[in-house]
């Protein structure tokens, strides 16, 4: 059974983000970049299914820049077998990227799709909903729980009111939670096979898609600051500054 895994490169979830002078995106400027977190899980369960037996062989594909090489490298040092970059410097929106996944998953007619929930520079959660409607597949999102069989996979995903568990006929999309499971370390003697494994490098125009971004940024901004709390003296004196100040009452 043959997997596919997408991954992204954002900026490092430990640096804290600056929004440029200008207000037209954030800088990236100097800034460490790594594998989205919730794609490492992604590729961690791609590579528990091939130990366990269940998969043969786990494909991985990242779309950016030339530098998207780097996390592509790392997903081939976790396990993936090679992997794929859809180079480009235009900037890619959830769409684009779920029309060049249907192009790759036709290309390579994988059985089982796992993708990070989210990106943690966008927060869209579009992507994998997205892909698995053109391709007209199953899908299970926000998994905690991967259950592969030979024709089905019981996905186990967290709802508002706990769990709920879908049962999806193969091929399907599953989009990866944090509790899915804990990616592992890569041990330096994976890294140095990792950059001998086959990297395929096409364009969006090999793929025959138009990436022209559909959505304009006109603004980013920081957060606003939030301002200093208060102490009230009396219960009676909270209410009132709810009902009359906050006006949440």
């Amino acid at each position: 059974m043959k997997v596919l895994v997408a991954v992204k490169r954002v900026v490092d979830y430990n640096v804290k983000v600056r929004v440029k002078a200008d207000g037209s995106g954030v800088d990236i400027a100097n800034v460490k970049m790594s594998m989205n977190p919730f794609d490492e899980i992604a590729v961690e369960e791609a590579v528990r299914l091939k130990e366990a037996g269940k998969a043969s062989e786990i494909i991985v594909v990242s779309m950016g820049v030339k530098q998207c090489e780097e996390t592509l490298r790392t997903a081939l040092a976790m396990g993936a077998d090679r992997a794929i970059l859809v180079e480009t410097e235009t900037e890619l929106q959830p769409l684009a990227v779920a029309k060049l996944l249907k192009e790759i998953a036709a290309k390579e007619a994988p059985q089982l799709m796992i993708l990070g929930k989210q990106a943690i520079d966008d927060d869209a959660n579009q992507t994998g909903q997205m892909v698995a409607a053109l391709l007209g597949w199953g899908q299970g999102t926000f998994a905690s729980k991967v259950d592969l069989a030979a024709e089905t996979v019981n996905v186990t995903r967290e709802i508002d009111g706990g769990l709920e568990t879908v049962k999806l006929a193969l091929p399907a999309v599953v989009t990866t939670d944090l509790r899915l499971n804990e990616p592992r370390y890569v041990k330096l003697p994976n890294i140095m096979a990792a950059k001998k494994k086959p990297l395929e490098k096409v364009s969006p125009a090999d793929l025959g898609v138009d990436v022209t971004p559909r959505l304009t940024t006109l603004k980013v901004a920081e957060p606003a600051k939030r301002s200093a709390g208060i102490k009230v003296a009396s219960a009676a004196e909270l209410v009132a500054k709810l009902k009359n100040e906050a006006k949440v009452l």
